[in-house]
């Protein structure tokens, strides 16, 4: 199952080079550790990192700054793939932690989440905004203290009013995997073209004409939804 557009969307090994703050960029994908979430919709972040790392080159997963990070190359950079292995809550201390160790802006790190406030399989890149009630993104707003930094938000599909913490908590349903499967790796493909390209490469291909950051999209914004309160409670 590989993305579509690169022949070969897997950055090849590299042992020679020496990492420095300017050659890494860092891929989190949020979602709640053990195996009584895996394959919820609140762990397609987690999915997205887990298709990554499966290609060439990667090295295995070791647990550090309360998370599993892996780490491949990409030419001359070095890309770490970051699992917070708190919960979803307090996943923004694993991304303030990577990024003190290795004195990184917030502009090289990018973060992979669910959205059920997108149709499923719709992928949305952004540089900035709110959390919009995703708790992960909540918390890593509060431990970098800005809302600037890159995000790619993956379409999980939309709950009954009244019911999104169950919803994000619950498995995809089996006539669902096909378009998750492909979103999985139209999300692992546009993170790369982050890597290799920056963001706004990312947006112009992966989010087209609905890029709430590109000024034509603008004039077309619609009327923001009404936040479900249930967003508004604790999510693990």
């Amino acid at each position: 199952m590989n993305p579509e557009g690169d022949s070969h969307p897997f950055p090849t090994h590299n042992k020679q080079s020496t990492t420095t703050k300017d050659d890494m960029k860092i891929i989190v994908g949020l979602g709640n550790p053990g195996t009584k979430y895996t394959g919820t919709r609140h762990n397609i972040g987690f999915e997205v990192i887990d298709y990554l790392a499966a290609g060439p080159g990667c090295s295995p997963p070791r647990e550090k700054f309360e998370a599993s990070v892996a780490e491949m190359k990409e030419g001359d950079e070095t890309i770490l793939l970051v699992k917070p292995l708190t919960f979803m809550n307090l996943s923004g201390r694993a991304v303030r932690a990577i990024l003190d160790f290795y004195k990184l802006p917030v502009e090289q790190v990018l973060i992979v989440c669910d959205d059920f406030n997108l149709p499923l399989g719709k992928l949305r890149i952004r540089t900035k905004g709110s959390h919009g009630g995703q708790n992960g993104l909540r918390n890593i707003q509060v431990q970098l203290g800005t809302d600037a930094y890159a995000r790619l938000r993956i379409g999980v599909g939309q709950p009954t009013p009244g019911d999104a913490v169950d919803f994000v908590l619950s498995k995809f349903k089996p006539g669902e995997r096909a378009a998750t499967e492909e979103a999985i790796a139209s999300a692992a493909q546009a993170a790369l073209v982050w890597v290799r390209q920056g963001v706004e490469a990312c947006m112009n291909r992966f989010n087209g004409s609905e890029d709430p950051n590109n000024e034509k999209s603008k004039a077309k914004k619609e009327k923001p939804k009404p936040q479900d309160k249930s967003q508004t409670k604790p999510v693990e």
